[in-house]
């Protein structure tokens, strides 16, 4: 039986981690992805933890409130935080899911590796810059957001951004791979469909 998984976002490298994610840690190889194209409720440049961690969470559960219908829900939100003078790069996903057709909604949440900018991406992007868009100025590249993002060219190819957010996805399904363990709800965080 298929499982279906809703991707809050049309980037096709959330969608290819996401797909890759729940086949290794749900152990599901027939699985419906669907795309849905809902806003975040954060700047398009999300900055720090909080701001970040609130895009994920408004994205899964925007996904959700879409399309009630499925078994998972994903939102994936990257960012950048600052650290002693640097502009790391990071990312929050946030997966809502139900245990049961009635149960109630419980979350996983995890955050991927941090990895500093170079100044010539940081200082665009604290200029307001998006940061796909400064590492294409910076490196040459096109639309590396939707491709291999600012880790892949930065790391020579060894990470590209599809491993950078799958880690972190097979940790955020942490409590959907251990149904015998009390996990958060959903619920008191979320709270409803963002503006």
């Amino acid at each position: 039986m298929s499982m279906c998984v809703v991707i809050a976002s049309g980037n096709p490298v959330k969608r290819r981690a996401t797909l890759e994610a729940v086949k290794v840690a749900l152990g599901q190889d027939e699985v419906d992805a669907v795309t849905v194209d809902v806003a975040s409720g954060v700047p398009q440049q999300p900055v720090g933890d909080e701001e970040t961690l609130r895009g994920a969470r408004n994205r899964a559960e925007a996904a959700r409130q879409d399309r009630p219908d499925a078994n998972l829900w994903v939102g994936v939100e990257g960012g950048v935080i600052e650290r002693d003078g640097a502009l790391d790069c990071m990312a929050w996903i946030v997966v809502l899911g139900r245990r049961g057709p009635d149960g109630p909604v419980i979350r996983g949440e995890s955050r991927t590796a941090t990895f500093a900018l170079p100044a010539e991406i940081a200082d665009r992007v604290r200029a307001g810059v998006e940061l796909g868009t400064a590492t294409d100025d910076v490196l040459g590249g096109t639309d590396t957001k939707s491709t291999t993002g600012t880790v892949g060219p930065l790391t020579g190819g060894v990470i590209d951004r599809v491993a950078f957010y799958a880690h972190a996805l097979v940790l955020a399904m942490v409590p959907f791979r251990n149904v015998d363990l009390t996990f958060p709800s959903a619920e008191p965080v979320l709270g409803g469909r963002p503006e």
